[in-house]
């Protein structure tokens, strides 16, 4: 469940992410003080130095002065260096707060969400936004109270030095504030429209090199490069609007700031002229001008900053936002080690607003007992596998598992009790290893083997190169699909689970490994409850029961002979194959 820290509005959010670094912030704030007043300090100095030490001939003093300076500079240098170095790390590890955050709240996330979600768009907001997030978190409020301090502090000191002329200056202050709102609210639509298409350019791409090799079998180049130049357009378009905004901005600010020192000078020599100032004076205000100007700039910079970082960090938060479709209930109790009896009680099924692909089904598999469902593609068998372990939650009816509904214990208790074998095998870059020990993470390199043996892939693994330690590549890709799906299902034997779900998990092997692996798994099967969805008829002989789902529902239900003699459903799909074969 989303955190209450999320409901709030995005900047108090925002700051929140400071709480556990306050110390490398306030170091950070602090130094930035320090830099604003050596800024400040430099024109007045100046101005006390010719305006009083060099007219008295204090030469000592004056070049005392000047050494002060130098080693205020020297200092400000050191400043600087803590504000880059420790400022940026601490925007570093707020960006991997965030970061952790937005992994833990994915991991959280249901299967439904990424039935509707394209894994680019994902990657694109815990790369690219957060990035752009960390800048904001480093360089914003630095930014801003550097220019604050400086500011209020060259203001104060024009004011001292001739109040006529600063407040002339400031007079053009409005003009650019109200330029600067104008802008910014283009260039919030911009930046937002930019991320948007930069997300959907990273899907695009995610989705064109996962799937290269079809793309090159069905010799279909062309059409992914003219999906990937509309994606890249957008993208274009939506950058020109940014850019134009931001052009606009900036072209309005590299006048008014330079209009600024002129009107200083003509304003400060009209004052001259009348004998109000001298021209010690108007070089002390030119000065405070440039220390003025300065956090005008920054404040330039911060307002594109700020842009491109809270839009970057809305996405993020509207992704945290997201409630997981299935949640532990409050007071989800822990399941413990399981029996393995389950029931599927009067349970229905569909995808959000989607057809019926359960209708009042009811099933109940006593402990260690296995059981097949078979029946036509679409018809539900997979559907039913992840409703056990609940993936998806039914939407009429429950499933018990030890006279325990599956939505009143922890979903990682009841996944702890589960091994599932996938008809769609997933493979983590690394090596075979890695990938079996998935099932068991602290078990020993004797305990892989073994599972290795089990799975009638230990074989295969020695005559490789690197034996267990070979790289199996992005997705499994260095193996053979036989070997994917072997490697999966020693996964299991390691897990060694109560309860075991097999969504045709044979169905990448070929014939003669089937039957090798299928005495592994009648042995593994044995005193715990087994659930086989099933392709191949012929592998499920010996189940206990085969039940026949189709259009949502049971059609028939018994042993492989008790179904042949009904000769109904069963017996058409079974003679069927045997046709084939």
């Amino acid at each position: 469940m989303a955190s209450s820290r999320f409901r709030r509005g995005y900047v108090p959010i925002f700051l929140s992410y400071y709480k556990p670094h306050l110390k490398l912030f306030i170091l950070d704030m602090a130094c930035a003080l320090g830099i604003a007043l050596v800024d400040l300090a430099f024109p007045a100095a100046s101005r006390t130095a010719l305006n009083e030490l060099l007219p008295q001939n204090l030469f000592t003093a004056f070049f005392t002065v000047m050494a002060l300076l130098l080693a205020a500079y020297a200092l400000r240098s050191v400043m600087y260096f803590i504000v880059t170095y420790w400022g940026h790390m601490m925007g570093v590890r707020i960006e991997a707060d965030i970061r952790r955050d937005l992994f833990g709240h994915m991991q959280d996330l249901s299967f439904s969400f990424y039935d509707k979600n394209r894994t680019g768009q994902l990657m694109s907001r815990a790369t690219n936004d957060l990035f752009e997030i960390t800048e904001l978190a480093h360089h914003g409020p630095e930014d801003l109270f550097i220019s604050a301090v400086t500011l209020i502090g060259a203001f104060c000191m024009m004011v001292s030095i001739q109040w006529k002329l600063a407040l002339i200056v400031f007079a053009v202050v409005p003009i650019f504030v109200v330029f600067t709102v104008v802008q910014r609210r283009r260039m919030v639509r911009a930046s937002v429209r930019v991320k948007q298409n930069m997300a959907g350019i990273n899907g695009q791409l995610e989705s064109a090199i996962s799937g290269m090799r079809t793309a090159k079998a069905f010799a279909s180049e062309d059409q992914e490069t003219a999906k990937f130049e509309q994606s890249n357009e957008q993208f274009k378009k939506a950058k020109r609007d940014s850019y134009k905004a931001m052009g606009i901005y900036h072209a309005g600010l590299e006048f008014a700031l330079p209009a600024m020192n002129v009107l200083t000078v003509a304003a400060g020599g009209f004052f001259i002229m009348r004998g109000e100032m001298d021209f010690v004076d108007l070089v002390t205000f030119t000065l405070y001008i440039s220390t003025f100007l300065t956090p005008v700039r920054k404040l330039a910079a911060f307002v594109e900053q700020f842009l491109n970082g809270m839009a970057g960090f809305k996405r993020f938060v509207e992704l945290m936002r997201v409630e997981p479709a299935v949640q532990d209930a409050p007071g989800a109790r822990e399941m413990g080690p399981a029996k393995g009896d389950i029931l599927v009680d009067d349970v229905s099924f569909h995808y959000e607003d989607g057809p019926a692909v359960l209708d009042h089904v009811s099933i109940h598999i006593p402990q260690g007992e296995t059981v097949a469902v078979v029946g036509p593609s679409g018809g539900g068998k997979s559907t039913l596998c992840q409703l056990v372990p609940r993936f998806y939650d039914v939407t009429g009816g429950r499933i018990l598992v030890d006279g325990q509904d599956v939505r009143e214990v922890t979903q990682r208790s009841l996944r702890q009790n589960i091994g599932i074998v996938q008809q769609d095998v997933f493979l983590f870059a690394g090596t075979i290893l890695e990938n079996i020990r998935y099932g068991k993470p602290d078990a020993t390199e004797a305990e892989v083997v073994e599972a290795a043996k089990r799975a009638e892939i230990y074989d295969d693994i020695m005559s490789m190169p690197e034996g267990f330690q070979t790289y199996v590549g992005e997705r499994g890709v260095m193996l053979s699909g036989g070997q994917k799906q072997r490697v999966s299902i020693a996964r299991i034997f390691l897990k060694n689970p109560p309860i075991l779900i097999l969504d045709e998990a044979t169905s990448a092997l070929d014939s003669v490994t089937e039957a090798r692996i299928q005495s592994a798994f009648d042995e593994l099967a044995k005193g715990r409850t087994t659930l086989i969805i099933a392709h191949r008829l012929s592998t499920i002989r010996s189940a206990h029961r085969i039940i026949v789902v189709d259009e949502n529902h049971i059609l028939e239900e018994g042993t492989h002979e008790e179904l042949l003699e009904r000769g109904g459903e069963y017996a058409q799909l079974y003679n069927a194959q045997k046709r084939v074969v």
